[in-house]
């Protein structure tokens, strides 16, 4: 979901989404992920320059920037997966509730930058921004290669 209608998000929907990836596994259960939550427009905006899809984070009104602690972290590649199976809830409760979402990656390229413009502490790694909103279009099928291209092999 790329195009959000301006209604907010809730605080009590927000809360569930949050709450949903605060559930997510973690390898001795250090829940390595951090978030912070933009709605303030003035800080969207500094957010948006920072990538190619500007135009998404300008129209949702809902941004949660994930981030690894890497004072919480203990492997990189378990707390990366953990911080993955974070935003996959996230999205997943977005989705259940009828909000759009969209995990934007680009902006890792300016992780430094949105760390900064967030004012978040540098043991902080940006992984990923989420934009969420209120759908504003119906989405589309999407597409998904068959299972059977995904199995390397069956034993």
């Amino acid at each position: 979901m790329r195009r959000f209608k301006e209604e907010g998000v809730a605080e009590e929907e927000l809360a569930a989404l949050l709450e949903a990836g605060r559930w997510a596994p973690s390898g001795l259960n250090n829940q390595p992920w951090r978030v912070a939550v933009v709605e303030d427009r003035g800080k969207a905006e500094e957010v948006a320059a920072c990538t190619r899809y500007g135009s998404i984070i300008r129209n949702a009104p809902l941004l949660v920037a994930v981030f690894l602690d890497h004072g919480a972290s203990y492997d990189r590649d378990k707390d990366l997966m953990a911080v993955g199976a974070f935003i996959q809830n996230v999205l997943l409760a977005a989705h259940g509730r009828g909000l759009g979402a969209v995990w934007l990656g680009e902006i890792l390229k300016e992780k430094e930058r949105v760390r900064e413009i967030l004012e978040v502490p540098e043991e902080c790694e940006l992984m990923a921004v989420l934009a969420l909103g209120h759908p504003a279009e119906e989405p589309g099928p999407g597409n998904r290669k068959p299972l059977d291209d995904l199995i390397l092999k069956r034993f």
